[in-house]
């Protein structure tokens, strides 16, 4: 009976491994970027001088400008880059495709996360190369939109109440929050950025009440998480707000939400969690 157990345990423990992306995500709150911030990026992707970075500027409605800005912080590093901007519905050469299975570390810039997606979304064979490269081993990393890509649950920025764009939500309110679907590398939380600078947490807060399943991650600028095996880090000057509904508390009056027992973690630098 106990070798059964233990072989159980074993097994089971196999399987949970075998399930785990063997990959890293690196995801940043946009802003700007110290230098030991992009080190630690640099670092724990393996690179070497003369290393490929794929750059994935398509968040930007001027590509070329956000691949030439996103260039120069691995330039400096002495790393090469290959530019990955296409149209939407435009195919990849097999020499780009090629190139980029090859890179150790593949870089989404800000921009608009539903541009991006929108281009993403019509290239199949690059979805799927993105999702790969994060299974087998690469870092994927992504600044601004760059991070709200990173969850299965998309914030879009968007207000559905308010049509007018605003840097933060000043209401705490139901079927608000606009959502869309991401990249997937995360699925147990959602990705806010330029978090404290923007006072971003009604929108936050709105989601975990009436989505209790997910944590709310808030990632200031500056500041980014390192995730691996499960476990969050983070790293950089500022802070990560996460948010937690853990008795899936929500209370309606009108269109205002309402909930008990929200719990809430301030992180700094050097501080992990779990996801």
């Amino acid at each position: 009976m106990k070798k059964f157990i233990l072989f159980l345990i074993l097994f089971v423990g196999f399987f949970l491994n075998a399930q785990l992306p063997k990959g890293k995500l690196f995801i940043i709150g946009g802003g700007s970027r110290p230098d030991f911030l992009v080190d630690r990026m640099v670092n724990e992707a393996g690179l070497k001088i003369g290393d490929f970075v794929a750059i994935f500027p398509h968040a930007s409605e001027e590509q070329d400008s956000s691949f030439y800005y996103a260039n120069q912080q691995f330039e400096k590093r002495n790393l090469k880059t290959l530019d990955c901007a296409f149209k939407k519905d435009e195919k990849l050469s097999k020499s780009k495709l090629d190139s980029l299975k090859n890179a150790k570390l593949i870089y989404i810039g800000g921009g608009d996360q539903v541009r991006f997606m929108e281009i993403i979304n019509s290239n199949p064979e690059v979805k799927d190369l993105l999702k790969s490269a994060y299974l087998n081993g690469k870092m994927i990393a992504g600044t601004s939109a760059g991070a709200a890509v990173m969850s299965e649950v998309m914030i879009t920025g968007n207000q559905l109440k308010y049509k007018d764009y605003e840097n933060t939500f000043d209401n705490i309110e139901i079927k608000n929050v606009e959502t869309k679907q991401g990249l997937g590398f995360i699925t147990s939380a959602v990705i806010d950025q330029h978090f404290v600078v923007r006072s971003r947490y009604n929108r936050l807060l709105s989601l975990i009440i009436e989505n209790p399943t997910f944590k709310g991650i808030g990632i200031d600028e500056g500041t980014a998480i390192l995730v691996k095996n499960g476990l969050v880090e983070v790293v950089g000057k500022a802070q990560v707000i996460v948010f937690k509904n853990p008795k899936k508390s929500q209370k309606i009056k009108g269109d205002k939400l309402g909930a008990n027992s929200i719990l809430l973690d301030i992180y700094l630098n050097g501080d992990k969690f779990t996801l």
